[in-house]
């Protein structure tokens, strides 16, 4: 493919993806495919010759839009958003064009030097405190990771060798292999998998802890486990709190959890992957009070910022440790400009990097802080929006009150019911929800994600919502027993509140 032909096909495919989005909410968020449906629109092996680049973009739509599920449609409401927007999808275009590989300042300096400002421009924007910063006097700053899972991995093996050497020096006695073995990680239960799973790749104990009636992880209960560790000639290490939790959006209590890290040596990280963003907003900043306690933050602009995937910011209070950690050097990465800028290779897990940042300073740009910040509150007052509609039908009930953009409902009576709502709404494919538990009672997640969803698409939601319950109590009523929810009863409740639920008809 020469110049004419890739600006051709570009173009082409830049006004494919323009149709795609703004025409998104026509499509069935959740695809009707069954395993294996690709083999059959595939030929067995690659083409011997090239073929057009016409009818390669018309393969899309045939083969590749008939098994994706939409995770950007006004109808997609579960997990957490995956960011998207116009200037992040330019950004990465670029990226892909100048396709340099920025693990080192010389192997491209405008690779490093763009992240270490759009690191300290959206650390400044979060107003974490400025130990965090590329611009501050010490040895603190900011770094794009692919994921939260890495920044926690990354952590949690920074506190590991950090304690390893703190331990060798305390007790010569010991030798590495055995302090390593009795290193012990801490985070909720309520943390997310990823957490769990940087233990498991980092080889040290993670205790999974309680949380309180609001599923926040608290001082104390930290505090018992490492007294009752110490007591076992276990070494505490490193704690991973988080600001936001997968399944109610809750928030540990870092302003209680830090003391207890400090007294005994260890290594506080704040995953706040999706709630992070919303820190942007003055309104929700108390969210990350004892922020200053911590010596790692991460959070993902490619959740809720608009950055696409994968962009997950990381700071630290003192990259000596990452440095310390991940350095391993060879003839051939060193240079002549060594210690006066960053080399991110040493922050992180890979050696190779992409140019992330041009995305971040896209977004941050041509929206401006005030943009973004209208996108998050817009996004939690529709989640608001749909709280109301839930409080409004005395058949439901909400689990906990709104968080954010989540909101997490059931239906009363028996987990079997609203299992039989998450199915019915599963197979309907008209929206997309997920399932979880709190306090043993099963429930139904309603997160808003995409930046394309208005009041309509909340209310379409709901009606959705509604019809599979009509059907579902009605069942339960002919089947089993008297449903005490006339419609008589759901129009006087929507009366009172103001809403009317789309199948409450006289």
């Amino acid at each position: 493919m020469d110049a004419k032909e890739f600006r051709e096909f570009g173009k082409a495919t830049i006004d494919y993806i323009a149709d795609y989005l703004e025409n998104i909410r026509d499509r069935p968020v959740l695809p009707g495919v069954e395993p294996g449906y690709m083999r059959k629109l595939l030929p067995s092996e690659a083409p011997e010759e090239p073929e057009e680049w016409e009818d390669v973009l018309k393969d899309v739509e045939r083969v590749i839009m008939p098994g994706v599920t939409h995770w950007h449609s006004p109808q997609f409401h579960a997990y957490y958003p995956t960011a998207n927007s116009y200037p992040g999808i330019v950004g990465e275009l670029l990226s892909a064009g100048i396709g340099c590989i920025g693990f080192s300042w010389m192997t491209s300096p405008a690779c490093t030097e763009l992240e270490v400002a759009m690191m300290d421009w959206l650390g400044k924007l979060l107003e974490l405190p400025k130990e965090f910063l590329n611009c501050s006097d010490g040895p603190g700053g900011g770094v794009i990771q692919g994921s939260a899972s890495e920044a926690s991995l990354v952590a949690l093996l920074a506190a590991k060798e950090r304690t390893v050497q703190r331990i060798k020096k305390e007790r010569p006695d010991m030798d590495e292999g055995e302090i390593k073995a009795k290193l012990v990680a801490y985070t909720s239960d309520q943390s997310n998998s990823s957490v769990e799973k940087a233990g498991i790749l980092g080889s040290m104990m993670m205790r999974l802890l309680p949380v309180d009636e609001k599923c926040s992880f608290r001082g104390s209960t930290l505090k018992e486990a490492v007294e009752k560790d110490k007591a076992a000639g276990l070494i505490p290490c490193v704690v991973i709190a988080t600001l936001g939790t997968t399944g109610t959006c809750a928030f540990d209590s870092l302003d209680e959890l830090g003391p207890v890290c400090h007294e005994n040596h260890m290594w506080l990280h704040v995953d706040a992957a999706y709630a992070g963003a919303a820190f942007i907003c003055p309104e929700f900043r108390h969210h990350m009070a004892g922020v200053e306690l911590a010596d790692s933050f991460n959070f993902n602009p490619h959740k809720w910022l608009l950055v696409n995937f994968d962009c997950s910011a990381m700071w630290v209070k003192n990259a000596n440790d990452l440095v310390g950690a991940f350095s391993v050097d060879r003839i051939y990465l060193a240079h002549q400009k060594q210690g006066l800028a960053p080399d991110y290779r040493d922050w992180q897990i890979p050696l190779g990097r992409r140019f992330r940042s041009l995305k971040l300073w896209f977004v941050l740009r041509l929206y401006g802080a005030s943009g973004l910040r209208n996108h998050i509150r817009k996004q939690v007052a529709l989640a608001h929006s749909f709280e109301k509609m839930v409080l409004a039908d005395p058949r439901f009930e909400l689990v906990l009150n709104a968080s954010m953009g989540l909101v997490c409902f059931r239906l009363k009576g028996a987990d079997s019911i609203t299992k039989k709502l998450y199915e019915a709404l599963s197979q309907s494919h008209k929206i997309y929800v997920t399932a979880a538990t709190y306090a043993g009672s099963y429930m139904i997640r309603f997160a808003v994600c995409s930046r394309f969803t208005e009041e309509k698409d909340v209310q379409f939601a709901w009606k959705e919502i509604c019809d599979q319950a009509e059907q579902i109590l009605s069942c339960e009523q002919n089947g089993h027993s008297t449903n005490p929810f006339s419609k008589e009863m759901l129009w006087e409740s929507a009366q009172n509140s103001e809403i009317i639920p789309p199948n409450a008809t006289r």
